[in-house]
């Protein structure tokens, strides 16, 4: 089903990035399982993520590690999994805290449950 990777460099102090914002599928047209993967190449990036009215993760700490523009995977980066309901709109949301330029990068894969 539906896959989407990213990856963005990010200003020192950026907040509010929304990598979902232009995909097609951020809105949900089916009750769906949500596998997100996401990883900094620096420490001060935190991760928002919310399903609907559901929020699924607040501010929490992007792992780091990785190279610059690789799509993350299982193997080495944690999976952030869930269940969001049909006209659900899935927004991701990175803020850069500690005035450095870290690069996002992520991967989202969207499977009808």
């Amino acid at each position: 089903m539906p896959d989407f990777s990213f990856s963005q460099a990010l200003t020192a102090n950026q907040a509010d990035f929304r990598p979902l914002a232009n995909w097609k599928y951020r809105r949900l047209p089916f009750r769906a399982l949500v596998t997100l993967l996401v990883r900094a190449t620096g420490v001060s990036t935190r991760l928002t993520v919310d399903a609907g009215a559901q929020n699924v993760n607040q501010k929490s700490p992007i792992q780091t590690g990785g190279t610059a523009g690789q799509t993350p995977v299982p193997q080495t980066t944690p999976v952030l999994q869930f269940v969001a309901m049909p006209f659900d709109e899935i927004v991701v949301s990175i803020d850069e805290v500690g005035g450095l330029t870290p690069t996002v990068d992520g991967y989202i894969n969207i499977e009808p449950a």
